[in-house]
């Protein structure tokens, strides 16, 4: 599976962030909207991944390209920045398909989201308004020719320069926050 670093935060005003952006000299990418449908996962390969995170199978549809990515995933519930290892596979009828894990596992949540896609380096940083839940940021250092030491300093670089490390951390993913909305 790929590896990335993640980092996770509510942010109060995602457009205070701009001025940030431009000293990174990070570049923006797209602005879109998914919506990320959660199945549930009722078995796992390693069962003592689990007593670590909780592995995760999502469907991500994109709105205005039509373009779905089925993404599976195991990262931990920590508030700092952790790893994540995942595999996705483009879907080219994310309805379809949908619709045959939906009848397979049942849905578990789905999460809609506007999402600026911004970029530097490695990092995908991302400003999220997430329906019900606010604005956060997220950060996405992909491990891809560099080696870990390299992804780490890059990691806290985006990190330090977007003055993050007063960020309120959020430890778990947005499905999670959406049924604890709810309940």
């Amino acid at each position: 599976m790929a590896t990335n670093l993640e980092f996770k935060a509510q942010y109060p005003s995602l457009e205070s962030l701009y001025p940030r952006l431009t000293e990174l000299n990070a570049g923006h990418r797209e602005t879109i909207n998914q919506i990320d449908t959660y199945f549930y996962v009722t078995q796992v390969k390693d069962p003592a991944i689990s007593e670590v995170c909780k592995p995760r199978l999502k469907l991500r549809e994109i709105g205005e390209t039509g373009e779905g990515w089925l993404i599976y995933y195991e990262r931990p519930n920590h508030n700092e920045s952790r790893y994540s290892q995942y595999q996705l596979s483009e879907i080219a009828n994310p309805s379809t398909l949908k619709a045959l894990l939906t009848a397979a596992l049942g849905v578990e949540v789905i999460v809609k989201k506007q999402r600026e896609v911004w970029m530097f380096k490695n990092t995908r940083i991302h400003l999220d308004t997430v329906m019900d839940l606010g604005q956060f940021i997220e950060l996405e250092t992909v491990f891809q020719g560099q080696t870990e030491a390299e992804a780490i300093d890059e990691h806290q670089h985006v990190k330090n320069t977007l003055h993050l490390g007063t960020a309120d951390p959020v430890a778990v993913s947005y499905s999670d926050l959406v049924m604890q909305k709810k309940s």
